[in-house]
Protein backbone atom coordinates (compact mmCIF):
# COMPACT_ATOMS: atom_id res chain seq x y z
CA UNK A 1 0.00 0.00 0.00
CA UNK A 2 1.47 3.63 -1.15
CA UNK A 3 0.78 6.52 1.14
CA UNK A 4 1.38 9.97 -0.29
CA UNK A 5 5.53 10.42 0.24
CA UNK A 6 5.80 7.02 -1.43
CA UNK A 7 4.05 8.63 -4.40
CA UNK A 8 5.45 12.17 -4.08
CA UNK A 9 9.02 10.83 -4.15
CA UNK A 10 8.23 8.04 -6.68
CA UNK A 11 7.32 10.51 -8.77
CA UNK A 12 9.98 12.59 -8.79
CA UNK A 13 12.42 9.96 -9.52
CA UNK A 14 10.46 9.05 -12.44
CA UNK A 15 10.27 12.55 -13.58
CA UNK A 16 14.16 12.56 -13.88
CA UNK A 17 14.45 9.31 -15.02
CA UNK A 18 15.47 7.35 -12.47
CA UNK A 19 14.52 3.71 -10.60
CA UNK A 20 12.48 3.54 -8.37
CA UNK A 21 13.86 4.38 -5.23
CA UNK A 22 16.88 5.98 -6.24
CA UNK A 23 16.28 9.43 -4.38
CA UNK A 24 16.45 7.99 -0.96
CA UNK A 25 19.56 5.75 -1.85
CA UNK A 26 21.52 7.92 -3.50
CA UNK A 27 21.05 10.23 -0.17
CA UNK A 28 23.21 12.66 0.26
CA UNK A 29 24.21 13.76 -2.97
CA UNK A 30 24.38 17.38 -2.01
CA UNK A 31 25.46 19.52 1.13
CA UNK A 32 23.11 18.73 4.63
CA UNK A 33 22.50 21.95 6.64
CA UNK A 34 22.54 21.08 10.51
CA UNK A 35 20.43 23.42 12.49
CA UNK A 36 21.42 23.79 16.01
CA UNK A 37 19.31 25.71 18.33
CA UNK A 38 21.24 26.90 20.71
CA UNK A 39 24.78 29.27 20.54
CA UNK A 40 28.25 27.34 19.68
CA UNK A 41 30.01 26.44 22.32
CA UNK A 42 27.13 25.26 24.59
CA UNK A 43 26.08 21.14 24.64
CA UNK A 44 23.96 20.96 22.07
CA UNK A 45 26.54 22.46 19.60
CA UNK A 46 29.52 20.90 20.91
CA UNK A 47 28.16 17.46 20.45
CA UNK A 48 26.71 17.84 17.72
CA UNK A 49 29.46 19.52 15.92
CA UNK A 50 31.34 16.00 16.55
CA UNK A 51 28.83 13.80 15.41
CA UNK A 52 28.29 15.95 12.30
CA UNK A 53 32.41 15.85 11.44
CA UNK A 54 31.98 11.94 11.54
CA UNK A 55 28.77 12.07 9.24
CA UNK A 56 30.80 13.80 6.56
CA UNK A 57 33.45 11.09 6.44
CA UNK A 58 30.87 8.47 6.72
CA UNK A 59 28.93 9.81 3.40
CA UNK A 60 31.82 11.13 1.50
CA UNK A 61 29.34 14.75 1.88
CA UNK A 62 29.32 18.16 3.75
CA UNK A 63 27.60 18.49 6.73
CA UNK A 64 27.33 21.68 7.42
CA UNK A 65 26.37 23.62 11.32
CA UNK A 66 23.86 26.51 11.40
CA UNK A 67 23.35 27.59 14.52
CA UNK A 68 19.51 29.57 14.85
CA UNK A 69 19.22 30.43 18.00
CA UNK A 70 15.96 32.06 20.10
CA UNK A 71 12.89 31.13 22.02
CA UNK A 72 14.48 27.78 23.63
CA UNK A 73 15.40 26.33 20.40
CA UNK A 74 11.65 27.10 19.04
CA UNK A 75 12.36 29.34 16.66
CA UNK A 76 15.49 26.75 15.27
CA UNK A 77 12.34 24.14 15.51
CA UNK A 78 10.12 26.12 13.30
CA UNK A 79 12.87 26.36 10.65
CA UNK A 80 13.54 22.70 10.26
CA UNK A 81 10.01 21.79 10.38
CA UNK A 82 9.13 24.01 7.40
CA UNK A 83 12.31 23.48 5.51
CA UNK A 84 12.08 21.06 2.65
CA UNK A 85 11.45 17.57 3.55
CA UNK A 86 14.05 16.14 0.91
CA UNK A 87 16.41 14.88 3.62
CA UNK A 88 18.98 17.93 3.07
CA UNK A 89 17.70 20.18 6.85
CA UNK A 90 17.93 18.31 9.65
CA UNK A 91 17.93 19.68 13.44
CA UNK A 92 19.72 18.74 16.40
CA UNK A 93 16.58 18.60 19.12
CA UNK A 94 17.12 18.83 22.90
CA UNK A 95 14.79 17.57 25.44
CA UNK A 96 13.47 20.84 26.31
CA UNK A 97 12.78 21.27 22.53
CA UNK A 98 11.12 17.44 22.24
CA UNK A 99 9.80 17.25 25.39
CA UNK A 100 9.77 20.72 27.64
CA UNK A 101 9.02 23.37 26.05
CA UNK A 102 5.14 22.43 25.24
CA UNK A 103 4.65 22.94 28.69
CA UNK A 104 6.27 26.51 29.25
CA UNK A 105 5.02 28.05 25.90
CA UNK A 106 1.31 28.85 24.89
CA UNK A 107 2.39 29.30 21.72
CA UNK A 108 5.24 26.85 20.72
CA UNK A 109 4.80 27.04 16.62
CA UNK A 110 4.83 23.08 16.40
CA UNK A 111 4.17 19.73 17.56
CA UNK A 112 6.76 18.27 18.32
CA UNK A 113 4.73 15.08 18.23
CA UNK A 114 3.85 15.46 15.05
CA UNK A 115 5.57 17.76 12.42
CA UNK A 116 9.16 16.29 12.74
CA UNK A 117 10.42 12.64 11.80
CA UNK A 118 12.76 11.19 14.33
CA UNK A 119 15.82 10.14 13.34
CA UNK A 120 17.76 8.71 16.53
CA UNK A 121 18.93 10.03 19.95
CA UNK A 122 23.02 10.30 19.71
CA UNK A 123 23.87 12.26 23.42
CA UNK A 124 23.19 12.29 27.28
CA UNK A 125 24.50 13.92 29.93
CA UNK A 126 23.78 14.73 33.40
CA UNK A 127 24.13 18.18 35.01
CA UNK A 128 26.65 19.37 37.56
CA UNK A 129 26.92 22.16 40.40
CA UNK A 130 28.97 24.22 39.61
CA UNK A 131 30.76 26.99 41.74
CA UNK A 132 34.02 29.32 41.06
CA UNK A 133 36.92 27.82 41.66
CA UNK A 134 37.48 30.53 44.32
CA UNK A 135 34.03 30.27 46.17
CA UNK A 136 34.70 29.31 50.27
CA UNK A 137 32.52 25.99 49.84
CA UNK A 138 34.01 22.74 49.37
CA UNK A 139 31.49 20.48 48.85
CA UNK A 140 27.14 20.66 48.66
CA UNK A 141 26.53 20.69 52.51
CA UNK A 142 29.29 23.91 52.60
CA UNK A 143 27.39 25.29 49.93
CA UNK A 144 24.55 25.05 51.76
CA UNK A 145 25.08 26.51 55.08
CA UNK A 146 27.09 29.13 53.10
CA UNK A 147 23.98 30.38 51.10
CA UNK A 148 21.72 29.92 54.04
CA UNK A 149 23.85 32.69 55.47
CA UNK A 150 23.32 35.09 52.55
CA UNK A 151 20.26 37.65 53.56
CA UNK A 152 19.44 37.95 49.90
CA UNK A 153 19.77 34.60 48.69
CA UNK A 154 21.95 33.27 45.76
CA UNK A 155 21.64 33.80 42.06
CA UNK A 156 21.86 30.82 39.61
CA UNK A 157 22.31 30.94 35.74
CA UNK A 158 21.23 28.90 33.27
CA UNK A 159 21.05 29.14 29.37
CA UNK A 160 17.13 30.42 29.59
CA UNK A 161 14.04 29.78 31.62
CA UNK A 162 12.24 26.60 30.94
CA UNK A 163 15.35 24.65 30.58
CA UNK A 164 16.90 21.98 32.53
CA UNK A 165 19.68 23.81 34.15
CA UNK A 166 16.76 26.56 35.29
CA UNK A 167 14.42 23.68 36.36
CA UNK A 168 17.51 22.36 37.94
CA UNK A 169 18.09 25.68 40.24
CA UNK A 170 14.90 26.41 40.96
CA UNK A 171 14.20 22.16 42.21
CA UNK A 172 17.27 22.86 44.57
CA UNK A 173 16.07 25.64 46.02
CA UNK A 174 12.87 24.04 46.65
CA UNK A 175 14.99 20.79 48.07
CA UNK A 176 17.35 22.41 50.43
CA UNK A 177 14.86 25.49 51.36
CA UNK A 178 17.36 28.23 50.44
CA UNK A 179 16.03 31.29 48.38
CA UNK A 180 17.27 31.02 45.17
CA UNK A 181 17.20 33.39 42.24
CA UNK A 182 17.05 32.72 38.43
CA UNK A 183 19.35 35.13 36.19
CA UNK A 184 18.66 33.61 32.57
CA UNK A 185 21.51 34.15 29.90
CA UNK A 186 21.11 33.62 26.25
CA UNK A 187 23.55 30.48 26.07
CA UNK A 188 25.66 29.59 28.36
CA UNK A 189 26.69 31.77 31.91
CA UNK A 190 29.71 29.90 32.73
CA UNK A 191 32.25 32.82 32.30
CA UNK A 192 29.80 34.56 35.08
CA UNK A 193 30.09 31.50 37.08
CA UNK A 194 33.71 31.12 37.15
CA UNK A 195 34.07 34.73 37.93
CA UNK A 196 31.80 34.67 40.76
CA UNK A 197 29.35 37.23 39.61
CA UNK A 198 26.92 34.46 39.65
CA UNK A 199 26.65 31.96 43.05
CA UNK A 200 26.48 28.40 41.52
CA UNK A 201 24.71 27.10 38.12
CA UNK A 202 23.50 23.39 38.15
CA UNK A 203 24.25 23.37 34.09
CA UNK A 204 25.44 20.75 31.70
CA UNK A 205 28.52 18.63 32.58
CA UNK A 206 29.50 19.24 28.62
CA UNK A 207 29.67 22.80 29.18
CA UNK A 208 32.01 22.74 32.08
CA UNK A 209 34.51 19.68 31.43
CA UNK A 210 36.94 21.73 30.35
CA UNK A 211 36.41 24.72 32.75
CA UNK A 212 36.21 21.75 35.84
CA UNK A 213 39.57 19.96 34.31
CA UNK A 214 41.36 23.14 33.87
CA UNK A 215 40.59 24.28 37.61
CA UNK A 216 38.47 27.56 36.96
CA UNK A 217 35.46 25.97 37.58
CA UNK A 218 34.74 23.33 41.57
CA UNK A 219 31.94 20.72 40.84
CA UNK A 220 30.21 20.22 44.18
CA UNK A 221 27.93 17.32 43.04
CA UNK A 222 26.60 16.02 39.71
CA UNK A 223 22.95 15.13 38.55
CA UNK A 224 23.36 11.32 37.25
CA UNK A 225 21.76 8.59 39.07
CA UNK A 226 25.22 7.32 39.55
CA UNK A 227 28.62 8.72 39.51
CA UNK A 228 29.78 10.16 35.83
CA UNK A 229 32.89 8.25 34.51
CA UNK A 230 34.84 11.03 33.09
CA UNK A 231 34.57 12.77 37.14
CA UNK A 232 34.39 9.52 39.44
CA UNK A 233 35.69 11.81 42.51
CA UNK A 234 32.36 14.16 42.01
CA UNK A 235 29.59 13.07 44.34
CA UNK A 236 25.91 12.40 43.07
CA UNK A 237 23.42 14.59 43.94
CA UNK A 238 21.86 11.86 46.45
CA UNK A 239 25.49 11.48 48.48
CA UNK A 240 25.94 14.92 48.60
CA UNK A 241 22.50 14.90 50.59
CA UNK A 242 19.67 15.63 48.19
CA UNK A 243 17.95 12.49 47.29
CA UNK A 244 15.72 12.41 44.64
CA UNK A 245 17.76 14.06 42.13
CA UNK A 246 18.21 12.93 39.09
CA UNK A 247 17.87 15.13 35.92
CA UNK A 248 19.41 13.98 32.27
CA UNK A 249 19.89 16.21 29.29
CA UNK A 250 19.91 14.29 25.88
CA UNK A 251 19.46 15.02 22.12
CA UNK A 252 18.12 13.79 19.23
CA UNK A 253 18.21 14.29 15.28
CA UNK A 254 15.32 15.02 13.77
CA UNK A 255 14.22 15.82 10.17
CA UNK A 256 10.76 17.82 8.66
CA UNK A 257 7.74 15.69 9.42
CA UNK A 258 7.29 14.50 5.82
CA UNK A 259 10.73 13.34 5.00
CA UNK A 260 10.67 9.54 3.21
CA UNK A 261 11.52 6.84 6.06
CA UNK A 262 14.31 5.67 3.86
CA UNK A 263 15.88 8.77 4.35
CA UNK A 264 15.46 9.12 7.80
CA UNK A 265 16.77 5.37 8.19
CA UNK A 266 20.01 5.72 6.43
CA UNK A 267 20.79 8.46 8.09
CA UNK A 268 19.88 6.50 11.74
CA UNK A 269 22.00 3.41 10.65
CA UNK A 270 24.99 5.88 9.64
CA UNK A 271 24.80 7.56 13.54
CA UNK A 272 24.37 3.79 14.76
CA UNK A 273 27.38 2.89 13.16
CA UNK A 274 29.09 6.03 14.12
CA UNK A 275 28.14 5.78 17.99
CA UNK A 276 29.23 2.55 17.66
CA UNK A 277 33.23 3.23 17.38
CA UNK A 278 35.08 3.10 21.01
CA UNK A 279 37.02 6.58 19.73
CA UNK A 280 33.54 8.21 19.35
CA UNK A 281 32.17 6.57 22.50
CA UNK A 282 35.48 8.18 24.43
CA UNK A 283 35.36 11.91 22.16
CA UNK A 284 32.02 12.34 23.81
CA UNK A 285 32.65 11.16 27.30
CA UNK A 286 35.69 13.68 27.03
CA UNK A 287 32.92 16.47 26.00
CA UNK A 288 31.25 15.55 28.92
CA UNK A 289 28.49 13.18 27.25
CA UNK A 290 27.47 9.93 27.14
CA UNK A 291 27.13 8.66 22.97
CA UNK A 292 23.74 6.79 23.32
CA UNK A 293 21.63 5.70 19.90
CA UNK A 294 17.21 4.88 19.43
CA UNK A 295 16.05 3.68 16.36
CA UNK A 296 13.64 6.49 15.03
CA UNK A 297 10.45 4.72 16.34
CA UNK A 298 12.31 4.08 19.81
CA UNK A 299 13.53 8.21 19.75
CA UNK A 300 9.86 9.07 19.82
CA UNK A 301 8.69 6.84 22.29
CA UNK A 302 11.59 8.11 24.32
CA UNK A 303 10.37 11.66 24.10
CA UNK A 304 6.91 11.16 24.28
CA UNK A 305 7.94 9.31 28.01
CA UNK A 306 9.79 12.28 28.84
CA UNK A 307 7.18 14.71 28.22
CA UNK A 308 4.92 13.05 31.09
CA UNK A 309 7.53 13.51 33.47
CA UNK A 310 9.00 16.91 32.76
CA UNK A 311 5.20 18.67 32.16
CA UNK A 312 5.04 17.57 36.49
CA UNK A 313 7.89 19.25 37.11
CA UNK A 314 7.45 22.53 35.30
CA UNK A 315 4.40 22.45 36.95
CA UNK A 316 5.66 22.34 40.36
CA UNK A 317 8.66 25.25 39.37
CA UNK A 318 5.90 27.30 37.98
CA UNK A 319 8.12 28.13 34.82
CA UNK A 320 5.84 29.84 32.02
CA UNK A 321 6.70 31.76 28.88
CA UNK A 322 4.83 33.45 26.53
Amino acid sequence: MFNRRDIVVTGLGAALGLPPGHAQSAWPEKPVKVVVFFPAGGASDVLTRLLAEKLASYFNQTFTIENKTGAGGNIGMVAVMNSAADGYTMGSATIGTLSINQFLYSKLGYEPAKDFAPVSTFWENCNVFAVSADHPAKTLEEFKTWAKAQPKGVTFSSSGVGTTPHLAGEMFGLKSGILVVHVPFRGSANTEVIAGTIDFAIDNLASYSSLLRAGRARALAVTSADRWPTFPQVPTMAEAGIPDFVITSWGAMVMPGATSPAITAKLSKAIQDILSQPAMKERFLQAGARAIYASPADTAAFAAAERLKWKEVVRLSGAKLD
